[in-house]
């Protein structure tokens, strides 16, 4: 089994930046690909950026230019750099993992969730 434990989230203001890590623990050596998601309230969970075991990323159009999605295998460690943060972007977020990288930006692609950290943006 994999697990998955998030950090990083919290309380900013409107244009400023948090970093999110995402530890990732157990049979580690089946996991190709990492994702993040976020889900607002009221709001589906939608995808954000996502990381192969080559680094390959790709994003949602939403955030592109201002999050940064990183690995650092050494820790076990994923990492979503968030700049330039909007009221918009306030939700929990979620780490996820699956065993194969497709691309693909739908959930349920992933069968590894962390428990959700929560990013509030707000002056």
């Amino acid at each position: 089994q994999v697990q998955l434990v998030e950090s990083g989230g919290g309380l900013v203001q409107p244009g400023g930046s948090l970093r999110l890590s995402c530890v990732v623990s157990g049979t580690i050596r089946n996991i190709r690909a990492m994702g993040w998601f976020r889900q607002a309230p009221g709001k589906q969970r939608e995808f954000v950026a996502q990381i192969s075991s080559v680094g390959v990323s790709n994003y949602a159009d939403s955030v592109k230019g201002r999050f940064t999605i990183s690995r650092e295998s050494a820790k076990n460690t994923v990492y979503l750099q968030m700049t330039s943060l909007k009221s918009e972007d306030t939700a929990v977020y979620y780490c996820a993992a699956a065993p194969y990288y497709s691309g693909s930006r739908y959930s349920n692609d992933y069968p590894y969730w962390g428990q959700g950290t929560q990013v509030t943006v707000s002056s």
